[in-house]
């Protein structure tokens, strides 16, 4: 007898600019895939967000696959679409069922399944694997949903039943991810030449309390990290199997345990792979691990995000960041002087905003100087702390513009389109001089990394008409095909 199917399914949703640098693994629905594997339920990926189709697409892979179960995860800014997911599946499959899970269903969950005509049947609350395991198993063979803990779902007579909290997994090799279900042919890095892009998660969560973050809150302040030796083999079989040679480190803090951390790094650089590595970490494990930096780049780490997020101590105090400016400016001397590149980001729009703290922001981050800077207007997650902190102030209820990108705080003394206007002219102003600078680095790989991701940001077409307001492209286009004359080979977007 056929098994039954669960269909993975990513929501057509683009901001703009996430995929401006290439196609990104949905890893967390690998691992939701071995679950359901093990539950005796064939799983089948359909990642319409890298694909960029959309519902005619989705409507299509439901007929033909006719899965009993579909499933997605949402963050705040997705959930609509994933909303509208769920709708889709209903008209074309009413017999099966649509489940919800990520961060935003987890905390979210009331306003979700009590939303009129809601789609939503299940929504998995928090880490998903066991739960959704054990809620498939429970659907196939007749079990009772009310004994699994994690879950949320409307019982027999329509009422909403929410069961126990879900502990996290004690052993973090429990599921792996189903890596054999992806076409690996979609996954690319476009910032370097033939990059095909792989995802690894080194460890789950943070014990930080970034009063904005939605993943401390998800994770519960707990930090769990996986052996370095089961780490540095998935690299090597995604390299070896798949001919990946970028990797994307997808947990927040990697570098936590500092012992731990030095480890994985030696592994990685005795398996002496032809590999890049993209990284997120603190900008005081940087400063910590300068007398080992070196391994940094040896294990073929080249590209660093810090979160700075402000460039006044006040500010990085505000939203219990955990760090100084300090910190933060050594850290990005560091990452640039031991070969990587360096990319941070700094937060705008707060209810006490003002153009003089933005110019002030814009002139501490130049002095900063990353190689890579991001003005994000600060969002409140509906669950998180900043949220009741701002909420008078809230103006754009439309989750769908909770992207970091599209202001939703009114300043007391600046309206919406001020901070717009004010994130397009750091943006402008810090780049602008700055492309120049990129023919001064002192390795060709910087140069032409930096410069084929500026091309890459010069041919979003929801960047250039952000920014056309400004007269941005235009110039930024005259810049960059002039340092683009200068050089010889290297790399072209």
């Amino acid at each position: 007898m056929k098994k039954s199917e669960l269909m993975l399914v990513t929501p057509p949703y683009h901001c703009g600019v996430v995929e401006v640098a290439g196609r990104w693994v949905p890893l967390n629905l690998l691992y939701i895939a071995d679950a359901a594997r093990k539950a005796g339920v064939t799983p089948r990926l359909y990642d319409a967000m890298s694909l960029f189709t959309g519902w005619k697409e989705i409507r299509q892979q439901l007929r033909e696959h006719k899965p009993k179960y579909v499933a997605s995860y949402a963050i705040t800014a997705t959930i609509n679409t994933c909303m509208e997911l769920g709708k889709v599946v209903k008209e074309e499959l009413p017999d099966s069922l649509y489940i919800l899970g990520g961060v935003h269903p987890t905390f979210m969950w009331k306003e979700i399944l009590e939303a009129p005509d809601s789609p939503v049947d299940i929504v998995v609350k928090g880490e998903g694997e066991r739960t959704v395991q054990e809620m498939l198993e429970a659907l196939e063979n007749g079990g009772d949903l009310a004994s699994i803990p994690g879950l949320v779902y409307r019982n027999g007579t329509g009422e909403t039943q929410l069961t126990p909290p879900r502990q996290f997994l004690e052993d973090m090799e429990e599921y792996k991810a189903a890596f054999d279900i992806l076409n690996w042919d979609t996954y690319r890095y476009f910032a370097v030449p033939n990059g095909k892009l792989g995802a690894v998660a080194t460890s789950r969560g943070c014990n930080y309390t970034c009063t904005f973050c939605s993943q401390q809150q998800f994770w519960e302040k707990t930090w769990r990290a996986r052996a370095p030796e089961m780490v540095a083999e998935e690299i090597r079989m995604q390299h070896d199997d798949h001919g990946v040679n970028v990797i994307l480190f997808t947990d927040e803090y990697p570098t936590h345990d500092q012992d731990r951390w030095e480890e994985l790094l030696d592994r990685i650089i005795s398996m002496d792979l032809d590999m890049l590595l993209l990284m997120e970490t603190r900008a005081a494990d940087i400063v910590r691990d300068k007398a080992f930096l070196p391994k940094y780049r040896k294990a073929g780490i080249v590209h660093v995000y810090v979160g700075l997020e402000a460039t006044d101590q006040e500010t990085l105090d505000r939203i219990d960041k955990g760090s100084s400016v300090e910190e933060g400016r050594e850290s990005l001397e560091l990452i640039r002087e031991y070969g990587m590149l360096s990319e941070t980001s700094f937060v705008l729009g707060f209810p006490d905003e003002t153009e003089e703290h933005v110019r002030e922001t814009l002139k501490m981050s130049r002095y900063l100087n990353p190689d890579m800077a991001h003005y994000l207007a600060i969002t409140p997650w509906p669950y998180s702390p900043l949220y009741q902190e701002c909420k008078d102030h809230i103006a754009v209820h439309d989750y769908s513009k909770y992207n970091l990108i599209e202001p939703i705080i009114k300043p007391e003394s600046m309206s919406l389109r001020d901070i717009d206007e004010a994130i397009i002219r750091c943006y402008r102003d810090f780049y602008m001089p700055k492309m120049a600078d990129f023919m001064k680095y002192p390795d060709q790989f910087r140069r032409d990394y930096m410069l084929s991701s500026m091309k890459l940001i010069m041919k979003s077409s929801f960047i250039v008409k952000k920014l056309g307001r400004l007269g941005m492209p235009e110039a930024m286009k005259k810049i960059i095909d002039a340092t683009g004359k200068k050089k010889k080979g290297g790399i072209e977007a």
